[in-house]
C-alpha cells in the first residue's frame, strides 16, 4: 500500500468512517454521498483531492444501480445529467484556483443550501419547464466540479415534487453518476487528478458498497413521508457539521 503514504493515519481514519457512514445515508436516500463526504474529507485532504476521490467512488457506484436508474429514472434526468457534463470543468477549474481556507467556507455554505432549499413548499408531480430544468443542470455540473455536490440543485428538483420515492431516488442516482464521471474526467484533462487520490477512491470502494447496500436495505422499510423527513434531517446535519468544524 505505498500509494498511502502520501496519506497520514489520521487523514485515512476519517476517510474511513465517513465514506461508510455517506455510502449508508446515499443506500438510503439516493443522495448525500458527496454532500455528506465532501465537507468531512476536505478537512483531512485539500478540496481538489476530496472532490475527485469522492467522484471516482460515485461513479463506480452508479454503475451498481445502472438497471435501476435505466427502470425508474424519470426522462428529466438526461437533460440534466448532460448539461452536469457542460457545466462541470468550470466548476472544477473555479475550485482549484481558489484558496483551500475559502473553499472549504463555500462548500459548507453549498451543503447549508441544500437544506434551505428541500424545506420550500411541496410541489405537484408536472416537471418543470425546460428553461427550471436546464438551470438545475447547469448549476449542478458546476457544483460537481467545485464540491462534488450535485445534489443542492437536483435534489429540491425530485425530492420535493409529489413523486414516487423509487423515482425521485433513481434520477438522482442516474445524475449523480454522469456528474462523478465528468468530474473525474475534468480533473484529468486540467491535470490535478493524482494517482494516489485516484488509488485511495478504490480503495475505500468496498466501504462504499457495503454501506450503501445495508442502506438500501432500509429504503425499502420506510414509509415515504419518514424518507423525506430523513432527507431534510440528513442535509441539516450535514450541513451543521460541516459549519461547526470550521468554526
Amino acid at each position: 500500500m505505498d500509494f498511502l503514504a502520501g496519506f497520514s493515519a489520521v487523514q485515512i481514519a476519517v476517510a474511513v468512517a465517513a465514506t461508510l457512514g455517506a455510502a449508508f445515508i446515499r443506500g438510503l436516500t439516493g443522495f448525500g454521498f458527496g454532500i455528506l463526504l465532501v465537507p468531512i474529507l476536505a478537512l483531512a485532504l485539500t478540496p481538489v483531492d476530496a472532490v475527485l476521490a469522492i467522484n471516482i467512488m460515485a461513479g463506480l457506484l452508479a454503475l451498481v444501480d445502472i438497471r435501476m436508474i435505466l427502470r425508474d429514472a424519470e426522462k428529466s434526468a438526461l437533460l440534466i445529467g448532460g448539461l452536469v457534463v457542460v457545466g462541470t470543468p468550470f466548476g472544477l477549474a473555479l475550485l482549484d484556483a481558489t484558496p483551500t481556507g475559502l473553499a472549504r467556507f463555500l462548500i459548507a455554505m453549498i451543503a447549508l443550501s441544500a437544506f434551505v432549499a428541500v424545506l420550500l413548499p411541496r410541489r405537484g408531480a408536472e416537471q418543470p419547464g425546460t428553461a427550471t430544468t436546464a438551470a438545475v443542470g447547469l448549476s449542478a455540473g458546476v457544483l460537481t466540479g467545485f464540491a462534488a455536490m450535485p445534489g443542492p440543485p437536483v435534489v429540491p428538483y425530485y425530492v420535493g415534487r409529489d413523486i414516487p420515492r423509487t423515482v425521485a431516488k433513481a434520477s438522482m442516482i442516474g445524475i449523480f453518476g454522469v456528474a462523478a464521471a465528468a468530474g473525474v474526467a475534468s480533473g484529468t484533462a486540467l491535470g490535478v487528478l493524482e494517482w494516489n487520490v485516484v488509488l485511495l477512491g478504490l480503495a475505500l470502494f468496498p466501504l462504499v458498497l457495503l454501506g450503501n447496500w445495508i442502506g438500501s436495505l432500509a429504503f425499502g422499510k420506510v414509509s415515504d413521508r419518514l424518507w423525506r423527513t430523513f432527507v431534510g434531517v440528513v442535509l441539516a446535519a450535514a450541513a451543521i457539521a460541516a459549519l461547526v468544524k470550521l468554526i
